[in-house]
């Protein structure tokens, strides 16, 4: 028990030393970042985020994060730049170096030949009196007074510290960009936060059958049309629209009440006025609304006519739950 404890005091110091080393960084914040963003922001080029180590690692993390918000980025390891990928640097591009130090054998070899090719550098960097720090057209401050390693040798704070500040330059830029939940979509179609941000019920309901009954129809033969069309469900329709729905639920209250139901009618057992969704909204409306109603299916409309059944089996299959 005793190394148990040690062990999430251990953690609880990792977090919260990483998140005040984070807190701090409101500290840095200056002209130099606010004409960074402006100068991405205008700039007709990509933004190359270089760096090596750890601080490689976040750069490719800060490069997804620009990409999936709509500032175009790619990743450059500041090794292989001086070994040939120099060439992935065209003329408009804005290059994001990072180092902890600012000091590395490579980065004071590559911030020289991005000089001569006439882009701007922006340092994120945890020393901005470093040759990085003094060189760069603007230095972002990412100094944290202690790494959370107990030796204060392994980056942590540090590289979570250069992660933040890309998410902040990532957020503004977006915020410039007035980069809205459609773009988001365009950039992440795939998996379940694609499809909550693009799936229609439209898409949900297109291979489902679409159970319907008459407010007169012999519960006999409710039982057949909801087995039949296997959404656990029917709606009730009258004049072409849409009266009650009966569930799988209607018909269990009903046999444990009724000991003869040869005479009863869809009319006698069903919900008045359901829960209905349109077909052009979002799948993830669905859901909300089966969440917030306590309900398992829903009946869809195109304006009046009724038009199928979205159940929650259709948003599990999907991902989006």
């Amino acid at each position: 028990m005793k190394n148990k404890n040690i062990i999430l005091e251990n953690a609880k110091q990792t977090i919260l030393a990483e998140s005040n080393a984070i807190a701090n960084l409101i500290n840095f914040l200056d002209d130099d970042f606010k004409n960074s963003v402006n100068f991405i922001h205008e700039s007709k080029g990509r933004v190359i985020v270089t760096g090596i180590g750890k601080s490689a690692n976040i750069a490719t993390k800060i490069v997804a994060t620009l990409n999936s918000t709509g500032t175009p980025a790619i990743f450059m390891h500041a090794a292989d730049a001086i070994h040939g990928d120099l060439g992935i640097i065209q003329k408009n591009d804005v290059v994001i170096c990072i180092s902890k130090s600012g000091n590395t054998p490579e980065i004071k070899v590559l911030v020289p030949l991005i000089k001569n090719y006439g882009n701007k550098i922006i340092a994120i960097t945890g020393n901005i009196k470093s040759y990085l720090g003094t060189n760069a057209d603007f230095t972002l401050n990412s100094y944290v007074e202690k790494e959370a390693c107990p030796n204060n040798l392994a980056p942590t704070s540090s590289t979570t510290a250069q992660l933040v500040i890309g998410d902040a330059l990532a957020v503004c830029l977006l915020e410039l960009n007035n980069f809205s939940s459609n773009d988001f979509a365009k950039y992440h179609p795939g998996g379940a936060l694609g499809k909550k941000l693009y799936l229609r019920v439209r898409d949900l309901i297109e291979n489902n059958e679409k159970p319907q009954v008459a407010p007169t129809t012999l519960i006999k033969d409710v039982i057949i049309e909801i087995s039949k069309k296997r959404l656990g469900t029917t709606a009730v329709i009258e004049n072409n629209l849409i009266v009650g729905i009966i569930t799988d639920g209607d018909l269990r209250r009903m046999l444990k009440d009724n000991s003869d139901i040869s005479k009863l009618m869809a009319k006698d057992i069903m919900s008045k006025n359901p829960k209905t969704i349109q077909v052009d909204d979002m799948a993830i409306t669905a859901l909300n609304t089966m969440e917030n109603n306590n309900i398992t299916q829903i009946l869809v409309e195109n304006t009046n006519k009724y038009v199928g059944v979205v159940h929650l089996h259709d948003l599990l299959k999907e991902g989006i739950f």
